[in-house]
């Protein structure tokens, strides 16, 4: 029986770093004492203690036999795993693995069209073919939701030789779709069910949250531990369940993809945030569930504000994560980025992200009761503030047609020429362009450029939007595929 009270990774750190020893080893710094003088100043000199490497004892993240397998077997336990695997280059390697491990070349994968720019990544490193689902679509919130259960029993039957499925759940904005009736669509195809589990890593601590993917029948899923428990920055899992998925492809896999050189101290977060969860999970999920009741309660009753409720429940919208704040900004008349920046700069609240009509927020263990006050009181005096800031029109069409001609690996190696963004209509697209965040991506490579997407590129970026993934940034210019 495993003792989820027990830490091992941090405790060979810990002991390691406390013992007296000439170093003649990476990194560097030798234990702090040849840090910057700056960053010891910000950090503290702990820190650098722990930032060791592959020594006797700290046992090797590529081929684990020590204290990180039995890190790993324990954060299995935790999160309802058959086998995890530790990641130290966030959930962006582990969903680049996922597809890799599934995927060849020419291999056909179901998807929605709104995945995270890493799942385009992988398509491209793993040369598999996507077969793109278009997720449910709310016009009046202009928000896109999962792809529902129809939708891939549709494609599976269309694509039988498909390999596999892959969704994202939850989304940026914490709705979930019916991910038991899709895993139990895919598994009667005999293929695996991939999951951009991203956000949901608190999931299995409480049973207000939705269900966790692993527990409607995810074959695999990736979680960001750091977006919502404790880990630090990067440091992610991957978990997966069941026999439709080679062990073994997963750990080549992410050897291609994981430094040969991890961070222990991210390793270490990671251990530490499993223990946390699985000793203390419950009593913390409740607390938080309790904060964003109260933050969606206070602020829906603020005039001119509405927040995204599970009342909402429709296609594509099965649960909602009640630790996600989503709050309608558009009523006052003004867009999401621009709350962003008032409520930033003049009130001292930050933001998850913005979007045209919204404002999502990520409540977590982290957060306290006073951090709830300052969010309220901010949209309070957002609110008698907005009336002297400029209207904007908002009427662009968010919801438009894909057209595909290349697949994204054979767009992305192709020769290519970069042309005026206005001489691109048309042409095939040889980079990933996506606002960011939520990083899903609006033109990707072998995809056509169109008209619609280009103006809502640059109408996103007129209003305070960043444009990521492309060469240029500024949107003046993109790279295609030459004819």
């Amino acid at each position: 029986m495993l003792n989820q009270n027990q830490t091992p990774l941090v405790d060979a750190i810990k002991a390691c770093a406390a013992r007296s020893h000439a170093a003649f080893y990476t990194p560097g710094h030798k234990g702090g004492r040849g840090i910057a003088q700056s960053l010891a100043d910000l950090l503290g000199n702990s820190v650098f203690a722990a930032d060791l490497t592959e020594l006797a004892n700290l046992d090797n993240l590529s081929a684990p036999q020590g204290v990180i397998q039995q890190a790993q077997e324990l954060a299995a336990a935790a999160f309802g795993a058959g086998r995890t695997w530790f990641l130290v280059n966030g959930s962006t390697c582990g969903v680049e693995a996922a597809i890799l491990a599934t995927c060849g070349a020419g291999d056909k994968i179901i998807l929605p069209r709104n995945v995270h720019s890493s799942a385009i990544a992988g398509l491209i490193v793993s040369g598999a073919m996507p077969i793109f689902l278009n997720p449910e679509y709310d016009p009046v919130l202009d928000i896109a939701h999962s792809i529902t259960p129809d939708a891939v029993q549709a494609a599976l039957q269309q694509h039988p030789d498909a390999k596999a499925v892959l969704t994202v759940y939850p989304t940026y904005y914490g709705v979930c779709g019916d991910l038991e009736a899709i895993a139990q669509i895919t598994h009667q195809y005999n293929i695996p069910l991939l999951v951009d589990e991203a956000h949901g890593a608190h999931f299995t601590f409480h049973p207000e949250l939705p269900t966790s993917a692993l527990a409607a029948g995810a074959d695999l899923t990736v979680q960001s531990t750091h977006k919502v428990l404790g880990a630090m920055t990067q440091a992610s899992m991957l978990h997966i369940q069941g026999n439709r998925i080679d062990v073994d492809k997963v750990s080549k896999a992410l050897q291609l993809l994981q430094s040969t050189s991890p961070s222990y101290v991210l390793l270490a977060s990671l251990d530490a945030a499993r223990q946390q969860m699985a000793v203390f999970g419950k009593e913390l999920m409740s607390r938080t569930l309790h904060l964003a009741n109260e933050a969606r309660e206070r602020i829906s009753q603020i005039a001119g504000l509405s927040v995204l409720h599970s009342h909402r429940i429709s296609p594509g919208f099965a649960a909602l994560d009640q630790t996600r704040l989503t709050v309608t900004v558009s009523g006052l008349g003004i867009t999401g980025f621009a709350a962003e920046e008032i409520l930033d700069e003049k009130l001292g609240v930050v933001a998850e992200f913005a979007s045209l009509q919204h404002l999502t927020f990520i409540i977590s263990l982290g957060n306290k009761p006073a951090d709830i006050e300052q969010l309220v009181q901010g949209f309070t005096q957002l609110v008698e503030i907005t009336p002297t800031y400029p209207q904007v029109n908002r009427e662009i069409e968010t919801n438009f047609a894909y057209f595909r001609e290349l697949s994204p690996r054979e767009a992305f190696f192709a020769d290519s020429e970069i042309l005026p963004v206005e001489q691109t209509g048309d042409r095939i697209c040889a980079e990933i362009v996506c606002p960011y965040p939520p990083g899903i991506p609006v033109i990707m490579p072998g995809e056509v450029i169109t008209k619609p997407a280009l103006e809502y590129l640059q109408h996103i970026q007129s209003l305070g939007g960043f444009i990521t993934g492309c060469a240029d940034t500024s949107l003046r210019s993109l790279k295609v595929v030459k004819k």
